[in-house]
């Protein structure tokens, strides 16, 4: 089978591989086994490098540099395998990605290299494996499409890949390519995540995990659908149209598991945190916040998946927005829900609060609840709310992270569930705390709660 390239010419395409998993085509391993074996390597490969440091301490190195080579060959080992599987185990590097700011400065900086590489440069579909699929998907003269087409991966995302082409009328356009078998691994994944759910139910005893479980693979599993994504970008793209400080670019086709869509070609958030321009990385925070809390009011939707990989700088300083895959549908509903919990919180009533929080279902009937402690780890919220700008940083988020994850009996949070239906928003709201810490952002939240839910404000008492 032939094909040919931007230039005209004859070329051959890849031929298929016997195995899925066969790394000369480009694909992430597929298989329960391989994705599995890929994953327990990593643990093995740290035990061995625990036991090789005991004996570099033994000959006389020092060890804190034998635990700091230790920890960065693991973040290196750890995420170059979240790279290569792709998928969940992908979205689960990107979550790391974020959280690990929760982590201790001296233990965190190995990961947060490893996992910039991960954002940004995960291995690339190689370009047989390219385009067998786009012709696949937009039939075999896809090439009279564009009037070129990069072989090149621009970017890479969990369960696909990103090149750049130019559309057939000249408009520089992102290509966005499922990897092959990109759907069965995600799948494969799901169903270790459903298994995993007792693990959860230890943990959170007072809450019903598994319909939070299953709310969530759902989520993951809609975002394989591009037909579903271009729709979601779609709604954006019109409710962003005449905004001043944030751009969404339109799409231009979706067929199969290809999307096309404009090219917006800005600067990566990645890169300005790398440079650490602080002034302006606060005036994108405040963007994001800005976009994160006016989507449900503008378009109908969740955005979910907020993270320093989806949000560029504009060449004219606006916020541009990419991959729209987890976006879901608003529960208006919710608003009652923060209205009735946020006036309990601003009036700093533990009974009311919790009240609230029992009418709501965020609680088991009958189950106890230490409300004091609650009430006092929902106290940076209501300072948010009340203060003109509340600081978010790295230092403020780490206490969040070590509080949440206290593993005593004594933990609040092992007193508290969550209805299945707010798992969107939750997700949206830890990824857009964790961006906003990492960029250290200032966040006017009680302006912006006023500006795109006044009803819900003054149900507040904002």
């Amino acid at each position: 089978m032939v094909g040919r390239d931007a230039e005209g010419r004859v070329m051959p395409f890849a031929r298929r591989a016997t195995s899925p998993d066969d790394p000369r085509i480009g694909k992430p391993p597929t298989g329960k086994v391989a994705r599995s074996a890929r994953l327990a390597a990593v643990p093995v490969a740290y035990a061995g490098r625990r036991i090789a440091g005991l004996g570099k301490r033994a000959v006389g190195r020092n060890a804190e540099d034998v635990e700091r080579d230790i920890r960065t060959r693991t973040a290196e080992h750890l995420f170059q395998v979240l790279g290569e599987l792709k998928g969940c185990v992908a979205k689960l590097g990107q979550l790391l990605g974020l959280l690990e700011l929760g982590l201790a400065p001296d233990l965190a900086e190995p990961y947060r290299q490893a996992l910039a590489r991960l954002h940004d440069s995960a291995p690339a579909m190689l370009p047989g494996a390219v385009h067998a699929e786009l012709a696949a998907h937009l039939g075999d003269e896809w090439r009279s499409l564009f009037l070129d087409f990069d072989d090149r991966a621009a970017a890479a995302a969990s369960v696909g890949q990103v090149h750049r082409a130019r559309w057939h009328d000249g408009t520089p356009v992102a290509v966005k390519v499922m990897y092959p078998g990109g759907r069965r691994a995600v799948l494969a994944d799901l169903q270790v995540l459903r298994r995993a759910t007792p693990l959860f139910t230890a943990l959170l005893p007072g809450a019903d995990t598994r319909p939070v479980i299953e709310a969530l693979c759902d989520e993951i599993h809609a975002e394989l659908d591009y037909a579903r994504e271009a729709a979601n970008q779609r709604a954006f793209a019109l409710a962003f149209a005449a905004d001043p400080d944030v751009v969404v670019s339109r799409v231009i086709a979706q067929r199969g598991d290809v999307l096309v869509t404009e090219w917006l070609d800005g600067a990566p958030l990645t890169r300005l945190i790398a440079r650490g321009e602080a002034a302006e990385l606060d005036r994108l925070g405040v963007l994001i916040l800005r976009f994160l809390f006016s989507a449900p009011a503008r378009a109908a939707l969740v955005y979910g998946d907020p993270h320093p990989g989806n949000f560029l700088r504009m060449p004219d300083g606006r916020l541009g927005v990419v991959d729209f895959g987890a976006c879901t549908p608003w529960p208006a509903a919710f608003l009652d829900v923060a209205g009735d919990v946020g006036a309990a919180v601003i009036a700093d009533s533990p009974a009311d609060l919790e009240a609230a929080i029992r009418r709501h279902g965020f609680v088991a009937p009958g189950r106890e609840l230490d409300i004091a402690t609650v009430a006092a780890r929902l106290q940076p919220v209501r300072d948010a709310l009340l203060a003109p700008t509340y600081p978010l940083s790295a230092d403020w988020l780490r206490e969040q992270v070590r509080l949440a994850t206290d593993l005593r009996l004594s933990n609040v949070l092992r007193q508290l569930t969550m209805p299945p239906d707010h798992t969107p928003i939750l997700r949206s709201f830890l990824g857009g705390v964790a961006v906003l810490c990492q960029l250290q952002t200032e966040v006017p939240l009680r302006a912006e709660c006023t500006r795109w839910y006044p009803e819900t404000a003054a149900a507040a008492g904002l």
